[in-house]
């Protein structure tokens, strides 16, 4: 019986940090394309908000979405190794509440921009990203 707990365990534990090191891959990759091509990003940003309330607000709006992308991002990352080797969920779940305010914000930007088909693809990170942080209230269900 405590072979299958511990089966158990290591499972929901893969799996916690399979999320985590899926979604810090897409927020790490976009974070560092804003910091190389901030200048492109922010010319962008600003006619993708042109003609709405955001449109003074693009350049903290892109500074502010930059630091919680690389945060989360580095958080889930390093938290999903930790989470393998250690069984501790600190980091990961930091991650997952950073990441999920994140994407909160840019749903509601794109929302806000119109872009619907752009708020469409983040609802999918953001159903992956509560799923991850479900899967943390797991062992609590047994």
């Amino acid at each position: 019986m405590n072979e299958l707990l511990l089966c158990e365990s290591l499972l929901i534990n893969i799996i916690q940090s399979l999320i985590g090191v899926f979604l810090s891959i897409a927020l790490i990759q976009s974070s560092i394309d804003k910091l190389i091509d901030r200048k492109g990003n922010l010319e962008w940003l600003s006619d993708h908000f042109s003609n709405t309330m955001l449109n003074n607000f693009v350049p903290l709006a892109l500074l502010i979405v930059t630091i919680s992308e690389l945060l989360s991002g580095l958080l889930l990352f390093l938290g999903a190794f930790i989470n393998i080797i250690f069984s501790n969920i600190d980091l990961l779940v930091i991650g997952f509440c950073i990441s999920a305010i994140n994407f909160i914000f840019l749903f509601f930007g794109q929302r806000i921009a119109k872009d619907y088909a752009g708020a469409a693809v983040i609802v999918n990170y953001f159903i992956l990203n509560i799923l991850g942080l479900i899967s943390i209230l797991f062992p609590f269900f047994n």
